[in-house]
């Protein structure tokens, strides 16, 4: 039993002794020193009442307006709520990285690269008409105006675009205020002809929801402004033509200004991760070896303050290069060096980005222009898929509003709405000169078929090829004059002019 004890008190933990303790006390000035090179943590977002800038709601209107918002705001944040809305200033200075920007240029610029094609229906001729929309599609700039009205929907979670039309007395509808309050019916008694002044886009910052209905979410307009405060006027709803790709829930759509989430706010958490992924990756190429001082640190661990340990730390690191040396004592001083391997950096920092491309659906050769490798690599399919996506956003975002946006142009062009004409989106992808080869041979076959059993004649194949837009005999002569030109004349040999 002796030696049982024995062995477990050999291998006991020595105690300290009291005055042990107090010579390894550290000095509270070196701990503040090593202090200073702590990052602060990340401080969470409460949901708070939004609050608009001064001017936006008339002051005598402001507490009754904001009085609206009966939004749970202690309970959601006591039931541990994720975060809330960051504001438009902090949104405004996301939009200044490169890394937000290109997300959200790059889908409204997709979105807005190949435009529409203004279409019309039935066997009437109505190409003036569709020549004229698309002049005035370009005088009005409103390719240019729903990219701003995209971006901002990315950056700050709501594009709107201002409609501005005179009243029937004559007057601008922003100089009008009963005007600019009234509803903006599509109708020639509203919108008479030439009355069309332009559209205009007006950031999210600036206004702000009137009445809304919170209390029936049965009724049509449960969370839905029937007007809004711009600057100080009010603004029927009709005339404000909103643009929201990320709509948030109804329990939140106050504390976001009746906006949506921005793509800036969606991708925050992973462009923070590759910012700090990038910057810890080009720290440690910079300094990857750890150079090891071995000195006299008796002073520092006794408690006694050695401001000299910092300064001969200090002088090392500003003279440590290829080119520089360092003097140490002989007996007392030594140096070591502990090399970081590297392998491995490069595939970290590359899941970094690559997660920063997946929160924004944009593949990365799209994005970042990183194209994948590896034998047979391509980027079709994943290309495709993005352009798909492209439309699904075209027809949930731009749809409604350009209809809108045509029958308004048609009031003021024509006096009156045609139905006939309509239009859609123009696909994106585009096929190589190879592949419209193929596709002209195998109709061609085909035709030939359908002319051998008598299904078409060859005039039928000869139209369906000249109104084919992409077909190289596009706006070929139908006429057949030149058959009869070709053909001798049956008189000719009864001329006597011509015999002699």
């Amino acid at each position: 039993m002796k030696r049982i004890l024995n062995f477990f008190r050999r291998r006991a933990e020595p105690i300290a002794t009291p005055a042990e303790k107090e010579r390894m006390r550290i000095n509270q000035m070196v701990l503040a020193k090593a202090m200073e090179t702590t990052s602060p943590a990340l401080k969470r977002i409460d949901l708070v009442p939004y609050e608009p800038p001064r001017g936006v709601v008339p002051a005598d209107q402001l507490k009754s307006v904001m009085a609206m918002d009966s939004t749970p705001y202690d309970f959601l944040n006591l039931t541990g709520f994720s975060g809330g809305f960051p504001g438009y200033p902090y949104l405004a200075d996301l939009s200044q990285r490169g890394e937000y920007r290109k997300m959200v240029s790059r889908l409204a610029e997709e979105m807005t690269r190949k435009w529409i094609e203004i279409k019309t229906i039935g066997e009437d001729d109505k190409s003036d008409k569709v020549a004229q929309l698309n002049d005035a599609l370009k005088r009005y700039k409103v390719r240019e105006l729903f990219r701003q009205a995209a971006e901002d929907d990315g950056y700050f979670g709501r594009g709107q675009i201002y409609i501005e039309v005179k009243s029937p007395r004559g007057t601008v509808a922003s100089d009008d205020q009963n005007e600019l309050s009234s509803p903006l019916f599509l109708a020639p008694e509203k919108i008479a002809k030439g009355s069309l002044v332009a559209f205009r886009k007006v950031e999210a910052v600036w206004t702000y929801p009137g009445a809304y209905q919170s209390t029936n979410p049965l009724k049509a307009d449960y969370y839905k402004p029937q007007e809004w405060f711009v600057m100080g006027q009010t603004v029927h709803t009709s005339r404000l033509m909103m643009f929201i790709s990320r709509e948030v829930p109804d329990m939140l759509k106050a504390a976001y200004n009746f906006g949506g989430l921005s793509m800036s706010q969606i991708a925050e958490p992973y462009v923070n991760n590759w910012l700090r992924t990038r910057n810890s990756v080009g720290d440690l190429v910079h300094s990857f070896s750890l150079t090891i001082l071995k000195t006299n640190m008796q002073a520092t661990l006794s408690g006694v303050a050695d401001p000299d340990l910092f300064t001969r730390i200090d002088l090392f690191n500003k003279i440590r290069d290829n080119r520089g040396a360092m003097a140490i004592d002989k007996d007392s001083e030594d140096i070591g060096q502990i090399n970081t391997p590297l392998s491995g950096i490069s595939e970290l920092q590359a899941q970094a980005q690559e997660q920063m491309a997946s929160v924004s659906s944009i593949p990365l050769v799209v994005l970042l222009g990183i194209t994948p490798s590896g034998l047979n690599a391509s980027s079709d399919g994943e290309i495709r898929v993005f352009y798909d996506y492209v439309k699904d956003q075209q027809e949930s975002i731009y749809q409604d509003n350009l209809k809108k946006v045509l029958d308004i142009i048609q009031l003021s062009e024509f006096g009156e709405i045609d139905p006939d004409i309509t239009f859609g989106f123009v696909p994106l992808y585009e096929m190589t000169k190879k592949e419209l080869a193929e596709i002209r041979k195998a109709d061609a076959d085909t035709d030939g078929v359908y002319i051998d059993r008598g299904v078409l004649g060859p005039e039928d194949v000869r139209k369906r090829i000249a109104s084919d837009p992409d077909s190289p005999y596009h706006a070929l002569e139908l006429s057949d004059d030149f058959d009869a030109e070709d053909e001798p004349d049956e008189g000719a040999e009864d001329d006597p002019a011509d015999s002699t």
